[in-house]
């Protein structure tokens, strides 16, 4: 792919993350298998190098300690796109300053739309399928029982390697390793 898109994402390897790739693959069979996530960077063209924006990346992360979020209630983006997604209901405000902290040098973008914090559910091809998808999330939400909670401690900058396929190029660790790169 000519000219690539990058990201910055945190995987939701927990029960929540969980929950939503089940639901995800029930309500949109047909899309690829994508792991649960939050955006910090919304897809990207790099500013400069992919090695530059890497250096970015770790200088500016380091100095931000992992922090936890709480995800709240089902939503929609409908009619501007149909997406159904999980809003983040405590300490996105962490996210936006992370996200603002990064859409700098390299990695500088103007966001297609505003940047809110949230964990997609699914993007359905219409906003009738949308609205049906956010019935069903809402329900299956309100009946889950298990942690609403996500740390946030590592991201994960990924590239588009084709429509709806990306993947992932390096780990992000957020703030300081007590241990240094050559392990001591």
């Amino acid at each position: 792919m000519q000219n690539p898109r990058y990201a910055l994402v945190a995987y939701v390897r927990n029960p929540v993350g969980e929950f939503v790739e089940k639901l995800r693959r029930e309500l949109h069979p047909a899309l690829p298998h994508l792991s649960a996530h939050v955006t910090i960077l919304p897809p990207r063209h790099l500013q400069g190098s992919e090695h530059s924006a890497r250096e970015q990346l770790a200088e500016i992360c380091s100095t931000v300690e992992p922090f936890e979020i709480t995800l709240g209630d089902v939503e929609t983006f409908v009619p501007v796109t149909p997406t159904v997604f999980i809003r983040v209901a405590h300490a996105g405000y962490k996210m936006r300053e992370l996200h603002d902290r990064l859409n700098t040098k390299m990695l500088l973008a103007e966001e297609e739309w505003p940047y809110m914090p949230h964990l997609t559910i699914v993007k359905m091809g219409t906003e009738q399928q949308a609205r049906n998808a956010f019935k069903i999330g809402h329900q299956r939400w309100n009946s889950y029982i298990g942690t609403r909670r996500v740390r946030i401690a590592e991201l994960t900058f990924v590239q588009e390697e084709q429509e709806n396929c990306w993947v992932d190029l390096a780990p992000v660790p957020l703030g300081r390793s007590l241990v240094s790169p050559d392990g001591r």
